[in-house]
């Protein structure tokens, strides 16, 4: 089949901006609350947040090759014409708590689109089982994606999440705002809170985030502006990461940090720490496997 090919802009509001390696201090302890994990300061811990190499140009664009929905489908990302990998080459960090966030699955869509981490640039397109495409049983309620410049470390096991180890993929993030996005977007977002979910074993964090061009934006700046005004949201995400795999005859995931969504704070540990993991992963301190670094 003739590849079919379109190219879009990625709309952004940030201006271009070389990325640096910046500093982020986070205190951190662990503290129950009423309706959260809530993380509060106590010792004191200096994380670096890595974001180096890259420049973030808000005119990136997006080209389609082949059509959705077939096994050729591919997004893939471009910078001056030349391609760049949207997990490598868009930084993560913005500055002021804000992060980019590249949306993967569009809000009530259900085809289960992702980056593919062990291809040239690191496109996009649609998952695969046994050479047939994928999709969840039902429609996401939710703008689904990644964190660029993210890793969790499949040899690293986390002792706060039952000793669970990473995944092997970018962070995975949820958007809540009304706007249904497109795949590729670029969007600017602020961290509110983190879902541990543990999938057949393994971490895979769910970072809950609100884009700032939302307009309940500036209502909601943590966990608990969440149930105020977004009431149900993160029950209803942990519910249907927990049971998407049921009708396909598997059981249901776990989530750890006793089955609830932890504070903005602790959603930005994990951005750092995972972050800090991919810096080793690009500088090749840590192998790489099948994983593309292009």
């Amino acid at each position: 089949m003739a590849a079919a090919a379109k190219v879009m802009a990625v709309a952004s509001n940030s201006t271009a901006a070389a990325s640096s390696c910046l500093l982020l201090k986070a205190p951190f302890a662990l503290k129950r609350g009423s309706n959260a994990l809530t993380f509060t300061t106590g010792r004191r811990l200096s994380k670096r947040l890595f974001s180096c190499n890259a420049i973030y140009n808000p005119q990136v664009q997006i080209k389609q090759e082949g059509q959705p929905e077939t096994l050729d489908y591919r997004v893939f990302f471009e910078d001056s014409g030349k391609r760049v990998s949207p997990w490598h080459g868009i930084p993560l960090h913005l500055g002021d708590g804000v992060f980019n966030f590249i949306v993967e699955i569009p809000k009530e869509s259900n085809a289960k689109m992702e980056v593919a981490t062990d291809e040239l640039y690191t496109p996009i397109k649609q998952d695969t089982k046994k050479g047939k495409l994928r999709y969840y049983p039902y429609n996401i309620n939710w703008n689904y994606g990644l964190l660029p410049q993210t890793w969790e470390d499949p040899s690293l096991a986390n002792s706060e999440v039952e000793g669970a180890f990473g995944d092997n993929d970018p962070v995975d993030l949820v958007e809540i705002g009304e706007s249904r996005r497109k795949i590729g977007d670029i969007l600017k977002v602020k961290p509110l809170a983190a879902l541990a979910m543990i999938d057949e074993g393994e971490l895979d964090w769910k970072i809950v985030a609100i884009s700032l061009d939302d307009p309940r934006a500036s209502l909601v700046n943590d966990v608990d502006d969440v149930e105020k005004h977004f009431p149900g949201t993160l029950t209803a995400i942990r519910d249907w990461f927990r049971d998407y795999k049921i009708p396909d005859g598997k059981p249901a995931n776990k989530f750890g940090l006793g089955n609830k969504a932890a504070n903005k704070d602790y959603a930005l540990k994990v951005i750092t720490e995972t972050n800090e993991s991919w810096a080793k992963l690009v500088k090749r301190s840590i192998p790489a496997g099948e994983l593309s670094l292009g």
